[in-house]
């Protein structure tokens, strides 16, 4: 069983028992989050697909960590100007483990 599902505008693909890394959330580590935008659940014998997501359907995740990824170099350059700027990010995430699909 598996099911899409959108987190803050990006869709995943999540089964029960799996950890996936998503963008940053604002609940704490421990605390349940329950995502409501159900955009396709699947078992062995049949596909439900949603326009545009499926009601009465939910993935219930816990938080398991914050943290922050590889960091990322900007660098911008144009010839002949004397302009250089290197610059660096590292984008935070929320590991959640995914605990059911109902």
């Amino acid at each position: 069983m598996f099911a899409v599902v959108e987190i803050q505008g990006k869709q995943y693909t999540l089964s029960p028992k799996d950890t996936v890394t998503v963008d940053r959330l604002p609940n704490k580590i421990g605390d349940k989050v329950s995502f409501d935008k159900v955009l396709l659940i699947s078992d062995d014998k049949k596909t439900n697909i949603g326009t545009p997501s499926l009601d009465g359907h939910r993935v219930e995740a816990k938080v398991l960590e914050h943290g922050r990824g590889e960091k990322v170099i900007v660098f911008k350059k144009k010839r002949r100007k004397d302009y250089k700027v290197k610059r660096g990010h590292r984008q935070h995430y929320t590991t959640l483990h995914i605990e059911k699909i109902s």
